[in-house]
């Protein structure tokens, strides 16, 4: 009876443990359940699913032609599931995952220890650790068989004319987004639309039959045609830096345009740098510098060079401006081809001075097209007056001088104006020759061009098109004709000018033999940086147009501190004239019969260049195909006014001679 009363307390024991663990387990099952069902249910999923980016190709970008000037190549992204890694029964096996992983990905990524221990313990699903992976680096990775390391296939941008164009086509970020140039202005269309792969396995990776997979198929970027021509731009990067080299100059740049459409043929500046490694400066001294500086200091360095100056900085542009002075004259009826001006060597402006460059040596009578060819201040200084500030202004807000020219590129700048109600007299006196007014690049290129479109004024263009994968296009960009700036007959008068500028003035050294090429030198001081005066850095510059019975292309070349001789006939005009020389060949178009015909003398007469600026005598003999001597330290002043030649003028010599000149 008695072991029947124990085994029943037993028994009734057994029973309160067994009924005491079921309301634990309950008691558990139910906080599992419901107060952490959602929780837990969605770390389940979360471990379940696999969601893998799928990249969208960007877009390529074409020159005019249809060559590859930049292109999406097949690259690898290495990503990591931290809760796979972690995934093991055991705290040691865990760590020693941890520990695999962190070292294979570091030594065949090339990454920091810490770094990649970092981004595998991450507590997130899917962690990206490096992109643009090659093949061999992502063989190797895979044969090691790591847990919870997942390999997709990528793209990355490639160059394959490495530094070719940079400063226009711009760069990407890591994550092929436009960072600067056509790669940021039309980001949108080039990058697509990323797509996803959606699937659900088990822990060691296989498919879970309740799982439903998703695939969304990734829509790639359009494709860019542009305006650029890959041969001109070639012939435009050769020439400027030959200039870069002949001058010391801290900048050299150029754009090339077709003035009836408006379409930008090319545009470059130096230095340039390389587009698959847009973070190291080519040059060593820069790398060196650059390596030394903080991440602020990188930061704006980088930005500074990827910067293009064509179109986001100002400069003043001297004596090119002189062309848009006398279009305004010009179109306004204040003067005329058949008009002359005396200069006496200086001009008053309420009570201020204004020197011509050849005070000591007076023009004396000259007509218009002899004033601009002798880039004779006081002439623009009595255009400008004439004009008035208020008429003057409004025909600048024509030519697109006081807004932008809209041209499809980002970071286009202002010019540079002195206000219309403070200028005065001698404000509006010193705009008519080109100083005191600061104008971008793109912005005189495209005033200048109207000339050679019978005035009217075209909208700058770079990209023409767009391509789908295909090759079909879905969108284009027309050439876009802004306003009427000046008459059809001044724009033939301006035409004129031009031609006998280079033909018999001071732009001589941008002549092409057989073409009638048009154009206009300048050397304008630059501003102190600090404000107040100007330094005796320069910007030379040349601006020209050939044909000019059918213009074709327009060409600006600006040199930006130049060393020793300083002069835009000396600078910038021989570059113009490489770069106009080999793209009108290279477009077929005929030369001149006229111009080959005088091209084919033997002997020229020897022009007289005594009295002359070096800087106009240069140019003089250029035009004559003449070539010239002198002592370099006495060309650097900008005061060296020739007063003898050998040989004499009138005298028949070869062309190419040397002249010599003195002072």
């Amino acid at each position: 009876m008695v072991t029947s009363n124990k085994s029943k307390k037993n028994l009734i024991v057994i029973l309160l443990l067994v009924f005491i663990c079921m309301l634990v387990l309950c008691l558990r099952l139910g906080w599992l359940q419901i107060v952490r069902g959602d929780e837990l249910s969605g770390k389940a999923i979360e471990q379940q699913t696999r969601d893998t980016p799928i990249e969208a190709e960007r877009g390529v970008i074409y020159d005019t032609n249809g060559k590859e000037l930049a292109v999406s190549v097949t690259c690898y992204t290495i990503w990591v599931r931290p809760t796979d890694i972690t995934s093991a029964k055991t705290k040691e096996k865990n760590e020693a995952n941890i520990e695999k992983v962190t070292n294979t990905l570091s030594q065949a990524l090339g990454m920091e220890y810490e770094e990649v221990k970092g981004l595998v313990t991450k507590e997130q699903s899917i962690v990206r650790i490096k992109k643009g992976v090659n093949k061999d680096v992502a063989d190797t990775i895979r044969e090691a068989k790591l847990p919870g390391v997942e390999i997709a296939e990528d793209s990355k941008r490639s160059y394959p004319l490495g530094a070719f164009a940079s400063h226009t086509l711009g760069t990407v970020t890591d994550d092929n987004s436009g960072l600067s140039g056509l790669e940021l202005q039309y980001n949108t269309y080039l990058s697509g639309v990323a797509g996803r792969w959606i699937n659900y396995t088990d822990t060691s990776g296989n498919r879970l039959s309740y799982g439903e997979e998703k695939y969304y198929q990734a829509e790639d970027g359009y494709s860019l045609v542009t305006t650029l021509d890959q041969v001109i731009q070639h012939y435009t990067e050769k020439a400027i830096a030959q200039v870069m080299e002949k001058t010391s100059a801290k900048k050299v740049m150029a754009i090339v345009m077709d003035p009836k459409s408006g379409d930008i043929l090319a545009m470059a500046q130096t230095p340039e740098f390389d587009l698959n490694d847009p973070k190291t400066p080519l040059s060593t001294k820069e790398q060196q510098a650059l390596e030394a500086m903080s991440d602020a200091e990188k930061v704006a360095y980088w930005n500074q060079m990827w910067r293009n100056s064509l179109i986001s900085d100002v400069y003043e542009p001297g004596s090119t401006f002189k062309l848009i002075t006398t279009s305004i004259a010009l179109e306004e009826g204040l003067t005329s081809m058949d008009a002359t001006f005396n200069c006496s060597g200086s001009i008053k402006v309420a009570g201020e001075t204004i020197h011509c460059w050849r005070s000591s040596n007076p023009h004396g009578t000259q007509s218009l097209k002899q004033a601009v060819g002798n880039s004779c201040n006081p002439v623009f200084v009595k255009l400008a007056t004439d004009i008035g500030i208020d008429t003057f202004y409004s025909h600048l807000d024509t030519f697109g001088i006081t807004g932008t020219t809209g041209v499809d590129f980002p970071g286009e700048t202002t010019a540079i104006l002195q206000s219309r109600d403070t200028a005065g007299p001698v404000g509006l006196a010193t705009i008519g020759f080109g100083q005191g007014i600061a104008v971008t690049p793109i912005q005189l290129i495209t005033a200048i061009s109207s000339f050679g479109n019978d005035g009217k004024l075209m909208k700058p263009r770079i990209v023409k098109e767009l391509k789908d994968a295909d090759g079909n296009t879905v969108k284009e960009f027309d050439t876009e004709v802004v306003r009427q700036v000046v008459s059809q007959e001044t724009a033939s008068e301006m035409r004129e000018i031009m031609e006998f500028v280079v033909a018999e003035g001071g732009g001589g050294t941008a002549a092409v033999e057989g073409y009638r090429v048009g154009g206009k030198t300048g050397t304008a001081n630059k501003a102190n940086e600090g404000g107040g005066g100007y330094s005796n850095d320069t910007y030379s510059s040349c601006i020209a147009m050939a044909p000019m019975d059918d213009p074709q292309v327009t060409v600006l070349v600006i040199v930006d501190s130049p060393q020793g001789v300083h002069f835009g006939s000396v600078t910038a005009a021989p570059g113009v004239q490489q770069i106009m020389s080999d793209t009108l060949r290279y477009l077929n178009i005929s030369p001149d019969a006229q111009a080959v015909k005088e091209a084919e003398v033997e002997k020229v007469a020897v022009p007289d260049v005594v009295g002359q600026n070096i800087s106009e005598a240069i140019g003089i003999l250029g035009g004559a195909s003449l070539s010239y001597d002198m002592d370099k330290a006495a060309a650097e002043q900008e005061d060296f006014i020739v007063m003898r030649q050998y040989p004499a003028a009138g005298t028949k010599v070869k062309k190419d001679s040397k002249i010599y000149l003195y002072k």
